[in-house]
């Protein structure tokens, strides 16, 4: 039993600096991005000139993978399963705090994520095509009042921030609108461009579009207006008392060493530095928006539980 033992210490001292020189030569091998948004929309577009900035740091290539759908929560449950080395990493949108709420699911979004640093965050708003008659919000509340259940709005998705928000906004007013859901903004804008749906909820993704006077900007859900869309009031001056950014980062498997999320922080720290980054970011009314990873931490333990008091206002909560 004794010699057992002082096999397993051996073992033990052994694998000790094995672990830390793994660490330190990290990465040796390209990195894999997992986002929770389809190729083409501004999650996709903004990551990808962080990866190609952090490419260039760390000395290894960060190669993005698009996993739509499930609101967004597929990257996050892709770690779950994903070796704890630090060459998977993923996108965490605000929906993955919600997930255990409204789904049965085996894993905790708290616990069970090793939160590297947060990036940005979404600006949100609601816009109808150039030729709608809902030449502003009060037209919008108005058609809804009168036809109950007949006005649709697009959202990137069930259980998102856009789809919460619309129906908490609808909750207030007393409104019955009808929602359809899309993997994401390049998918939601062909819808409302093409006239499948009379309104879209989105991140403003859907800055191009109004810029080139194909959608119009009816409100947006920061505390101040959007530079990019002066004219457009935001929710708290049209008397509803919601403000909604919704800030997103990166996270890697649960176990992965310090050391290696400690790199991993400081090459997309610095790489959010970065002008092709901040560029990147400005055309969709984004900015740089860090966390470090004990703020991320800190963040992700009370952004899951203010989220459950918002599903449970909108009747979302799952039984048991």
């Amino acid at each position: 039993m004794q010699r057992r033992h002082l096999i397993q210490l051996g073992a033990s001292a052994l694998a000790t600096p094995w672990l830390g020189a793994q660490a330190q030569s990290f990465p040796v091998k390209p990195i894999k991005l997992v986002i929770a948004f389809p190729a083409g929309g501004p999650t996709d577009i903004t990551m990808r000139a962080l990866a190609d900035a952090a490419s260039k740091i760390l000395g290894q290539t960060v190669i993005v993978e698009n996993k739509p759908g499930a609101g967004g929560t597929l990257p996050a449950q892709q770690l779950q399963t994903a070796p704890a080395d630090g060459y998977t990493v993923a996108q965490i949108p605000l929906g993955v705090f919600r997930l255990p709420y409204t789904t049965k699911i085996n894993w905790d979004p708290v616990k069970d994520i090793s939160y590297v640093l947060n990036v940005t965050g979404y600006a949100f708003g609601l816009v109808v095509p150039a030729d709608s008659a809902f030449k502003s919000w009060a037209h919008f509340v108005a058609w809804a009042k009168a036809n109950p259940g007949m006005l649709s709005y697009g959202s990137t998705g069930t259980l998102t921030s856009p789809h919460l928000t619309m129906e908490l906004i609808a909750q207030n007013l007393g409104l019955q609108l009808l929602h359809v859901p899309y993997k994401g903004s390049a998918d939601l804008m062909q819808a409302i461009l093409g006239g499948q749906i009379m309104a879209a909820a989105d991140s403003t993704g859907f800055a191009p579009q109004v810029a080139a006077g194909k959608l119009r900007v009816l409100n947006t859900w920061g505390a101040q207006r959007l530079d990019k869309f002066p004219d457009a009031p935001t929710l708290k001056e049209l008397g509803l008392d919601l403000v909604q950014n919704s800030p997103f980062g990166i996270g890697a498997p649960k176990g992965t060493p310090e050391a290696t999320i400690k790199r991993l922080h400081d090459a997309f720290k610095q790489a959010m530095e970065q002008e092709s980054y901040v560029t990147a970011l400005a055309r969709y009314d984004m900015v740089p928006m860090y966390m470090s990873t004990e703020g991320y931490q800190k963040f992700a333990q009370e952004t899951y539980l203010r989220e459950r008091a918002l599903v449970e206002k909108l009747g979302l909560l799952k039984p048991g």
